[in-house]
């Protein structure tokens, strides 16, 4: 050996264990020879920690663990109950296939498993791929599954969804009820979502004006909408019938002063939606918000802002309607084409 001699090095299990087995390193060389040997003994000790994960985990208990992570990430009451729901019986079928753990999973899976939804609508079946996708990453992230699975993604064919035009607004306010006509305008005015019109309060709407408090909206988040004089008037004139007026009191309520639920309300609008011979949906008349405002030259901006959509491109399909709507009207009144 030349300057670099045994008596010379740094002692240490990890230094005795390179330089028996690499006598002729000098000390720089020994000290990455020493790194790269802890890394691979650190590397070995994680694969093996991941190993025992893969094999130790039964299904539902990885199941358990991804919705208590949902819970953790403070994930709405509603987008729990949607993963419940599809992710639930997406558990019940693979256990029905025989699979009792994670690792067990493959793309082959999870292909067969959409299959079964193939004559569902485009975006039904695409909400399925997409819940099955969070819960895989999650499950790989936790070191679940040793590889991710990956698997193609159902195209959604992009369609016009339903929306009322301003004379089916008008057929549909003409059988209403007073109550039943200040839920309408709400919703036609202000763009809310089902849920968000439950939720609202007396004291969330200002009837001067006109600003509208959305508290704990989709994703939990809080913003402003605004209605205009003619629903506040139909409000004010409502509410004096109403028999709950303390504060926290619901903007609409039931007979018995209290809250509609999600379901109620909706049940509400299935018969209101019969009776005036007109189909629609509570996002429907959200959709009818942004047509008709986009119509009467609200800037797409402010229609985001208003709708609570974190991505515009959210926002311009509505734009994209318009423009349907535009051609289907040139379709029926072209000159050229209607020329005897």
């Amino acid at each position: 050996m030349s300057a670099w001699k045994a008596d010379a090095l740094p002692l240490g299990d990890e230094h005795t264990y390179i330089w028996c087995k690499m006598p002729f390193l000098p000390p720089k060389c020994l000290d990455m020879a020493v790194y790269m040997h802890t890394r691979k003994t650190n590397r070995a000790s994680a694969l093996e920690t991941r190993f025992f994960n893969i094999c130790a985990v039964a299904l539902n208990d990885a199941w358990t663990d991804f919705i208590l992570s949902r819970v953790a990430m403070q994930c709405t009451e509603a987008t729990l109950r949607n993963y419940k729901h599809i992710l639930g019986s997406f558990i019940a079928w693979l256990e029905s296939q025989g699979v009792t753990a994670p690792h067990e999973l493959n793309a082959r899976l999870v292909r067969e498993y959409l299959a079964l939804y193939a004559d569902k609508s485009d975006w039904y079946l695409n909400d399925i791929a997409r819940s099955i996708r969070t819960l895989v990453r999650f499950w790989h992230s936790e070191g679940y599954l040793p590889s991710p699975v990956i698997f193609a993604m159902p195209k959604v064919r992009q369609k016009q969804l339903p929306f009322l035009n301003a004379e089916q607004v008008k057929q549909v306010l003409s059988v209403c009820d007073l109550r039943e006509k200040a839920i309408i305008l709400l919703f036609v005015d202000s763009g809310l979502r089902r849920q968000e019109l439950v939720n609202l309060n007396i004291d969330d709407i200002d009837v001067d004006t006109g600003i509208v408090r959305v508290r704990q909206g989709k994703g939990k988040k809080n913003r402003i909408t605004a209605i205009g004089a003619t629903t506040r008037r139909v409000l004010l004139k409502y509410w004096r019938t109403c028999s709950n007026h303390a504060p926290g009191a619901p903007a609409i309520q039931t007979n018995q002063g209290e809250r509609f639920t999600a379901n109620g309300l909706r049940s509400l609008l299935v018969r209101l939606s019969q009776k005036a011979g007109v189909p629609f949906s509570p996002h429907a008349l959200r959709r009818s918000f942004a047509t008709l405002a986009l119509k009467s030259g609200m800037d797409i901006v402010s229609l985001q802002s208003l709708l609570g959509h974190s991505d515009i491109d959210t926002t311009r399909k509505y734009i994209q309607w318009l423009d349907a709507d535009l051609l289907e009207a040139h379709r029926k009144a072209s000159p050229i084409d209607n020329l005897k």
